[in-house]
């Protein structure tokens, strides 16, 4: 996007708006006109024509008529939920380009032009970075300052392999088509990560500019403990590589050397408990990596329209079908292991009896969990095409609220497991 772009739009239409501000508001009185009267101000020195929205979250306050009265359009989302607020702002937004910051005052609005210009040289997504920038005195707390935002913000780069200074801040700039290619879903405080991790696997061109974050006006409403473990979670969630598969193979790696190592290894009860042990590491490892598999289909499912050879094995049947054979084989060798030993006597002495009785017992039981687990992987044979949130929010956000309310499936407005 390029000032010229916005030039020729204005050509073209000239009731057309450039730039939207979208803010929600929960009981903000004290602050929702101030804030209003800012994004005005950022909205004049940027030289765009604009509009402010506030998605009002159920405010019992005089939110509402003075958000109207300092010149904001409002639209209602009794949905409550962080996310809920601006999915409902983004889908009434007719800006190309869309702004999003909070209405208590803590971001200066009237420093829309400094991230705004970025995107007038080709940038899709623009963060306003706190840690680079300033926080003034009182601003955030000393566990969110050196603790809570860097831990979570480094464990985003690590996961998503990303470069980002403050992955939560909520002052953030993104152009229209930015927007319709993240697929937001996500309901809650963790809709800050979900916008850093989803610019990032749609491959947007990401700036980021130092701002000045300011103490809140009014009453927090987050809850550092709750919030900091939803975006953890959600993080984790997002990533079932790190989650369930590397995890996974250490187990099932772990199990299979060490059994290799003792079998036939005699000793007293401390040998058979580590035989044991190793044997229950393979099983948990298998699982995992079970798991890691239905995440990760699953995952794709919602997130891309595109498959993998991966998510195509599974989807396609051959990971359930092969699931089966190998179960089958593991639990049928195991049984005519068991039977054999039985026949001829398990004996005692140099250990070996022990070891191959907790491998045909592991056999078994890890035939009959594939069997289990290929049923499981079976749910994922229908192929679903993922859906854009914002269509599904469609220009009316209380049809949104309605269809949501009628009980429509919420993982087609959400990523997995967001809710768990």
């Amino acid at each position: 996007m390029t000032m010229s772009s916005l030039v020729d739009s204005a050509h073209l239409d000239p009731h057309a708006i450039d730039i939207s501000v979208v803010m929600p508001c929960l009981n903000e009185e004290e602050s929702v006109g101030i804030c209003v009267e800012k994004a005005w101000e950022g909205i004049r020195r940027t030289g765009l024509r604009g509009e402010v929205i506030v998605s009002d979250n159920g405010s019992t306050d005089g939110s509402v008529a003075i958000a109207r009265a300092a010149g904001a359009r409002v639209v209602h989302q009794p949905l409550r939920g962080y996310g809920n607020a601006y999915l409902a702002g983004f889908s009434v937004a007719r800006g190309s380009i869309i702004a999003m910051g909070d209405s208590d005052d803590s971001y200066d609005f009237t420093a829309l032009p400094e991230l705004v210009a970025p995107l007038l040289e080709g940038y899709d997504y623009v963060l306003g970075s706190r840690l680079a920038g300033r926080i003034t005195r009182g601003a955030m707390p000393w566990s969110h300052r050196y603790i809570g935002n860097p831990i979570l913000t480094t464990f985003l780069n690590i996961l998503f392999k990303l470069r980002v200074s403050d992955a939560h801040s909520g002052f953030r700039v993104f152009t229209r088509d930015a927007l319709d290619k993240m697929q937001l879903h996500t309901e809650g405080m963790e809709f800050a990560s979900e916008i850093v991790v989803k610019a990032a696997s749609a491959k947007l061109r990401v700036a980021e500019v130092p701002i000045t974050y300011n103490p809140r006006i009014g009453e927090s409403k987050l809850n550092s403990l709750s919030d900091g473990w939803r975006h953890l979670r959600f993080l984790l969630l997002l990533s079932p590589k790190h989650l369930f598969v590397i995890p996974g193979f250490a187990f099932f790696a772990a199990g299979f050397i060490g059994s290799l190592s003792f079998f036939g290894v005699s000793g007293g009860t401390d040998v058979t408990v580590a035989k044991v042990l190793f044997a229950f590491a393979v099983i948990v490892g298998v699982q995992l990596l079970v798991l890691g598999s239905a995440a990760t289909v699953r995952l794709q499912h919602l997130t891309s329209d595109k498959s993998t050879r991966f998510t195509d094995w599974v989807t396609d049947g051959k990971a359930a079908k092969q699931g089966f054979a190998t179960g089958t084989l593991l639990f049928g060798a195991g049984i005519g292991l068991l039977l054999y030993g039985w026949a001829v006597g398990w004996g005692a002495g140099n250990g070996v009896p022990t070891s191959l009785l907790i491998l045909s017992l592991l056999m078994v039981t890890l035939g009959g969990i594939l069997w289990f687990d290929a049923f499981f992987l079976g749910l994922f044979e229908t192929k679903r095409s993922p859906r854009h949130a914002l269509h599904l929010v469609a220009q009316n956000p209380d049809d949104f609220v309605e269809r949501r309310q009628r009980g429509r499936r919420r993982s087609d407005v959400e990523l997995p497991f967001a809710n768990l």
